[in-house]
């Protein structure tokens, strides 16, 4: 039987995207019972980048479609990047030029087409060293070329690009417009542009979407085995860890997709008792960022620098600079890599060759750490390891994808999904996804064009509404209800006045957050971008949550004193001198969701 005669279609005519897209509670519990009553055409475990991704691109082929994650949307490394999509520029210079064309191409789409109110130009500097003339000629040339490359396999002209072209720029012009430069590290500089986004929240809309689509979606849903039948995957058992009491269930599917990251090795060992071997290995690279205040730098532009080790970002985030990442080899506790001193010290030692002003632990505003899944090879360094990525089938019914970067999660779910479909039986459904805008896209341009009158109707300040545009697109004027039906929403986060009690409440009501930790740390990003890291925000987001949840006493204060124990561990681990003490001081605190680290407890993690 093919797919589409199996196609179950969940939203009917009458009910809008964005309805038919709400995680909310009661979604949560309706999507629980067809977990456990149906049968799916794919499964996709992992609720991260790829998963959400996959989910989105099954769904919009007509196929019915569920998605299960461990913890919560974007919990592992999808909400821990340097917040780019961007092509990968040394990928140039290691002559990776698919690679960069296929990330190039994927970012014009994202910025213009798919998610604009996500992904947007942010411009950066390739300082250019110092040195005698000959040598600084040299080095413009060659970073000049490189450049251009990047401009060229984007597509030099045309609106399908997304971002303006590069431009030269003499040691004046650079200092000007990054007056931090050390005049006498820099003959000049190269400035071209990338795309930031909010990591997490792309995730979340991307799963959002997926569930307008008909797909159920399940955080809190941990996989603790496959169900086979012979040597066919034919379903997976999951734990709800929202009800810990309740006996493990089963889910049936055609199809399963594993989207499971560095945790992919997990799904291996699984395999191993059958005989099965999988056919890929993939290594967790640890990538920690640092978060300083806006004041902390003067500039209007990103830098990327070369350093030993790694390419070094720094880049403007709202009010704040993002400084990293690190990339070394971990071992460790997947679910809450730590940041160590170590690691603290190396990006402070390396962004400071080139500033006028030397930072400090005491400018850190907040640090994260991120473990990127890289294909595993026969380079000692993992910044050698490939950002490719593979889809493989080690057993009927089971398809692994792993490895690939963030920026082109699209691309890797339409390979794993196409495998699927084949197997299915339906070669003539293709992927729709690049041209299907994800919630929030359609009609951003005319709503942030009318943003004055927008703030006028509602009573609320131009601020507000760029604010909310620029974080929910069109979907803004729920939000917007929702402070006029409740105006203390309108009030800022205590701690964190960038931020709307709204947000809090919408989080809990419509894109799935079920714990404080989700909204502090992913549907906003109060968790890095505030010196206290949220712990004055936890008592009044907590309040508002359990409102929206119907929490009561007891709840609410579990939450918050789960929240305080994360923040200190990792405040601790910060303070560590190497990766193995920072690991211990990070598991001090248990994980909200009741379940212990991955050391070998469970074979499986999910959350991308």
């Amino acid at each position: 039987m093919s797919p589409s005669a199996n196609v179950r279609r969940v939203r009917e005519p009458s009910v809008s995207r964005y309805t038919a897209g709400r995680l909310s509670p009661i979604r949560r519990v309706a999507d629980l019972r067809r977990l456990r009553g149906e049968q799916f055409d794919v499964l996709v475990i992992g609720g991260g980048v790829t998963g959400a991704g996959a989910a989105l691109d099954a769904a919009s082929r007509g196929l019915k479609v569920a998605l299960v994650e461990a913890r919560d949307l974007a919990a592992g490394t999808s909400s821990r990047s340097s917040k780019l999509i961007h092509g990968g520029l040394r990928y140039l210079e290691q002559l990776e030029l698919h690679l960069v064309h296929e990330a190039l191409t994927e970012r014009g789409l994202l910025s213009t087409r798919l998610a604009p109110h996500l992904v947007r130009p942010v411009p950066i500097l390739v300082p250019l060293p110092a040195g005698n003339p000959a040598a600084r000629a040299g080095r413009r040339a060659y970073y000049g070329l490189g450049v251009a490359a990047y401009d060229v396999f984007a597509g030099v002209f045309g609106a399908g690009r997304g971002m303006p072209l590069h431009k030269h720029l003499s040691r004046d012009g650079a200092r000007h417009l990054f007056p931090s430069l050390r005049a006498d590290t820099v003959s000049g500089a190269i400035r071209y542009y990338d795309g930031q986004v909010d990591d997490a929240r792309l995730v979340v809309t991307l799963a959002r979407t997926a569930a307008s689509l008909g797909a159920a979606v399940v955080t809190s849903a941990r996989v603790v085995g496959f169900v086979r039948e012979a040597r066919e995957v034919v379903g997976v058992r999951v734990r709800d860890l929202e009800a810990p009491d309740s006996p493990e269930f089963e889910v049936r599917a055609r199809t399963v997709v594993a989207a499971t990251g560095v945790w992919s090795d997990d799904m291996s060992q699984m395999l191993r008792d059958v005989g099965v071997r999988p056919g890929l290995r993939v290594r967790a690279s640890k990538g920690v960022h640092l978060v300083v205040p806006r004041s902390a730098i003067t500039g209007e532009a990103g830098l990327i620098l070369r350093t030993p080790t790694s390419v070094l970002f720094v880049i403007p985030w709202g009010g704040h600079w993002i400084i990293g990442t690190t990339d070394t080899d971990w071992k460790l506790d997947r679910s809450h890599p730590a940041a160590s001193a170590r690691d603290i010290r190396y990006l402070l030692d390396q962004v400071n060759e080139v500033l006028d002003r030397p930072l400090t632990t005491d400018d850190i505003e907040g640090v994260y750490a991120g473990l990127r899944p890289l294909l595993s090879g026969e380079a000692d360094s993992t910044s050698k390891l490939s950002r490719e990525h593979a889809v493989v089938e080690p057993m009927l019914g089971l398809l692994l994808v792993a490895g690939g970067k963030y920026t082109t999660y699209r691309v890797m779910a339409a390979d794993v999904i196409d495998r699927a479909v084949r197997r299915l039986g339906g070669a003539s459904l293709p992927s729709r996804t690049a041209d299907l805008p994800l919630l929030g896209a359609d009609g951003y341009h005319s709503a942030w064009r009318d943003r004055q009158d927008t703030a006028r109707r509602h009573g609320v300040t131009a601020g507000v509404v760029e604010h909310l545009l620029e974080r929910y697109g069109t979907l803004a004027v729920h939000l917007l209800a929702m402070i006029k039906a409740d105006p203390e929403l309108a009030a800022p986060l205590t701690g964190a006045p960038e931020y709307l009690a709204a947000e809090v409440a919408y989080a809990a009501l419509a894109e799935g957050a079920l714990h404080l930790d989700d909204v502090l740390t992913r549907r906003t990003r109060i968790s890095f971008e505030t010196p206290h890291r949220g712990s004055e925000s936890a008592a009044h987001a907590a309040a508002v949550m359990g409102d929206a949840l119907g929490w009561d006493k007891a709840v609410r204060e579990r939450e918050i004193e789960h929240y305080l124990a994360r923040v200190a561990a990792e405040r601790q681990s910060q303070t560590m001198p190497d990766d193995a003490a920072a690991d211990a001081a990070r598991l001090g605190a248990p994980d909200v969701r009741g379940f212990a680290a991955d050391r070998g407890v469970d074979l499986l993690q999910v959350d991308l």
